[in-house]
């Protein structure tokens, strides 16, 4: 598997993008998405806003969500363990989180579950600066790693290594706080930084002006199910019919943003806080785009049995997860369709 350049994951998408004027909406009460009527919903994101984000804001900036009767509230995360605790101890409605750190999670005893996983490839990845003859998990062996603990990417790292054949100490690990990676990069402090390639790839060349390279996790032994909407189970039970307002909506809003990248880009710039520069939210979102794999789900936020199981699978070999279970001891797919139940 050789390393890709995050150029040619754009290029494609920008040229798309180029005919696509950006739209806008008069309506942009609340900073962060509320002040409508309907039952009052928090999202707390899986980090601070960066461009995957985008559809949550603009299903706010059209009304999707009011549509269905929900008045929703955005907030900033901190990694997607964080996020789980919190759908798990009853401190925001819906998370948007990772799903190796979800089945880390409930097989814990955390009493939650996710209702449907948006970016069916996992978005994991491992950043350097271009001309580092860096081409496959291999070339890491004596390089030195940032990532940050807590995050999803820092807690499947050592199974990725495990993947390819190789132990944790064949990379030395560097502890940093997130938002000093980027930094650390471009200083040469470190040879590669774990994250979200959609995400940190453009922010990285919009500060930097240098080329980023990636290795993507799924495509070198750990293709697992991504980001998608996690609630409590006592929420699943109570709730139902809010629930499926909810995740239709945000299927609508997914749906409806990848139509219209600059257009999404704008309500988020519109209405979030301390989000990056608008030309790097349309680069983040084209890059998250692919990754829903709309050609076999057929709508966002649909999975199958199958892609559960294989996620289980990976995990319980790699990254040790105990009495793995089934499916349905994590994922119910009636709400966003598909085979789940």
């Amino acid at each position: 598997m050789n390393a890709k350049r995050l150029f040619t994951g754009l290029a494609a998408a920008t040229l798309l993008l180029g005919a696509c004027a950006p739209g806008s909406s008069d309506d942009d009460d609340g900073a962060e998405g509320g002040g409508g009527a309907g039952d009052k919903v928090t999202l707390t994101l899986n980090w601070v806003p960066y461009g995957e984000h985008a559809p949550f804001y603009y299903g706010v900036q059209q009304g999707f969500y009011e549509d269905e009767g929900i008045d929703l509230e955005i907030k900033p995360g901190n990694g997607s363990a964080t996020v789980i605790k919190q759908v798990a101890q009853n401190q925001t409605t819906f998370g948007w989180a990772d799903t190796p750190p979800l089945l880390k999670g409930i097989s814990s005893g955390m009493p939650v579950k996710s209702v449907g996983v948006f970016l069916q490839k996992g978005p994991a990845s491992l950043e350097f600066l271009s001309g580092q003859n860096i081409t496959k998990p291999q070339d890491l062996k004596g390089k030195t790693v940032g990532g940050t603990p807590g995050d999803a990417m820092y807690a499947t790292f050592p199974a990725w290594l495990k993947a390819n054949g190789m132990a944790e100490g064949d990379v030395k690990v560097v502890n940093m706080d997130a938002a000093n990676k980027i930094a650390q990069l471009a200083e040469g402090q470190v040879d590669a930084i774990m994250g979200f390639f959609h995400d940190q790839g453009p922010t990285i060349e919009a500060r930097t002006g240098k080329e980023v390279d990636y290795l993507l996790y799924a495509d070198s032994g750990l293709n697992m199910l991504g980001t998608g909407i996690v609630v409590n189970d006592k929420t699943l039970a109570d709730n139902k019919d809010m629930v499926s307002r909810f995740v239709r909506a945000t299927q609508k809003s997914w749906a409806e943003a990848i139509k219209d990248i600059p257009a999404a880009a704008k309500a988020m710039a519109d209405l979030a806080e301390n989000e990056p520069p608008e030309d790097v939210l349309v680069k983040q979102l084209g890059l998250a785009q692919p990754l829903l794999q709309l050609d076999t789900a057929g709508e966002p936020g649909v999975n199958t049995e199958e892609q559960w199981s294989d996620t289980i699978d990976l995990m319980a070999q790699y990254a040790e997860l105990a009495d793995a279970g089934e499916p349905a001891d994590y994922w119910d797919g009636s709400h966003a369709g598909g085979s789940g139940s």
